[in-house]
């Protein structure tokens, strides 16, 4: 589907445009503005935007629609390339279901996609994993063109904005495309502080209750700070050189804009560092605490066994049956081998407490 929204800089305004009013050509736009959004294209639409409206280099549209073409291989990570006539981004937003239901950030990072390329593509191991989005940009001096197979709040967000703030379109593609990063990068502070949240959680539950479940539910953050991480790294590679000035299709007024997406994106990748850093630490720590554990429990599992021992001893001297056995007969005999037994237990708890050894 075609989301058209066209800057008519004589009137001043910026205006919903149907597919059909798009020109043929993107020589034939003159001194107007368009933002042009491919919200899950069909081919023809693509072929439409992007070999006859903007031709586009064969590798770049390969790398535009490599989700369709290969599911299984999910998105293209995040990169800037310079052609003559144009400017060619990829970055990875965070899913929907990520972004919008922040009491199922956690387990939303497992596993799930948007259809229809959404539909979990089959690991080749017969597990299924997670599939990133991608969100695909092509900036000329007065086009931008944005391309995406699942719905993106981000995209949602910047026409929003648009709708409110009109002229913001009359600035330029770059301008608009300052507004869609900064929408990615802001979807993830819930997300980094939840998982903060949770590893603090964990961190107390860590030192009184240490268990199996705890440390599949460390695994499973750890999963997710690496897939965040991963994303974060490259995608403040892509805006640290959005900020360097060395695309000219990206005014120096701008750049002070992408600037302060940068360092936005900057925090939370140090955030999910030390986020990663500190699932380690809980890591090793669970190793520690249940060590600890065992090592308590074979501890009074071994003193009772030398207690235990100290009264099998003193059974099995008096369950000789040799005939000259001075209390074979006597009549407290039984009495006098129970209340022996006691005192050595006693004895041996006593000489435990005094080595503090319990």
């Amino acid at each position: 589907m075609l989301h058209i929204v066209r800057w008519d800089a004589s009137a001043h305004k910026a205006e919903a445009v149907s597919p059909a009013d798009l020109p043929a050509t993107h020589a034939d736009i003159g001194d107007h503005v368009y933002w042009i959004d491919l919200d899950d294209p069909t081919p023809e639409e693509e072929e439409r935007v992007f070999k006859v409206f903007h031709p586009v280099h064969p590798l770049t549209l390969e790398d535009v629609t490599k989700p369709r073409r290969t599911p299984e291989e999910g998105a293209h990570l995040p990169k800037v390339e310079e052609f003559p006539d144009y400017l060619f981004v990829i970055v990875n937003p965070l899913p929907p279901d990520v972004c919008r239901v922040p009491s199922r950030v956690a387990d939303s990072l497992r596993e799930s996609d948007p259809k229809p390329l959404s539909e979990r593509a089959a690991h080749p191991t017969g597990r299924r994993r997670r599939l990133r989005p991608q969100l695909s940009a092509v900036l000329t001096h007065n086009v931008l063109i944005t391309h995406h197979y699942a719905p993106l709040p981000c995209i949602e967000d910047g026409q929003k904005y648009l709708a409110r703030h009109a002229d913001g379109l009359g600035r330029g593609p770059d301008y608009v495309f300052h507004l869609i990063l900064d929408g990615i990068v802001d979807e993830y502070a819930p997300v980094v502080e939840r998982i903060s949240d949770r590893l603090d959680k964990l961190e107390t539950k860590l030192f009184t209750r240490p268990s199996a479940e705890l440390l599949s539910r460390l695994l499973r953050i750890k999963r997710q700070v690496s897939f965040l991480r991963k994303t974060l790294i490259l995608e403040r590679e892509v805006l640290a050189r959005l900020i360097r000035g060395e695309f000219r299709l990206v005014d120096t007024r701008e750049i002070v804009y992408y600037r302060n997406v940068f360092d936005h994106l900057v925090r939370y990748t140090e955030l999910i560092e030390s986020s990663r850093e500190m699932v380690s630490d809980l890591m090793q720590t669970h190793l520690s605490a249940s060590s600890q554990k065992l090592n308590e429990v074979m501890k009074a599992l071994t003193m009772i066994s030398t207690i235990g021992l100290v009264c099998g001893l003193i059974a099995g001297i008096y369950g000789m049956n040799f005939e000259n056995l001075p209390e074979k007969n006597w009549t407290y005999g039984y009495p006098f081998a129970l209340g022996l037994m006691v005192v050595a237990a006693v004895a041996a708890f006593v000489f435990f407490k005094w080595k503090k050894w319990v």
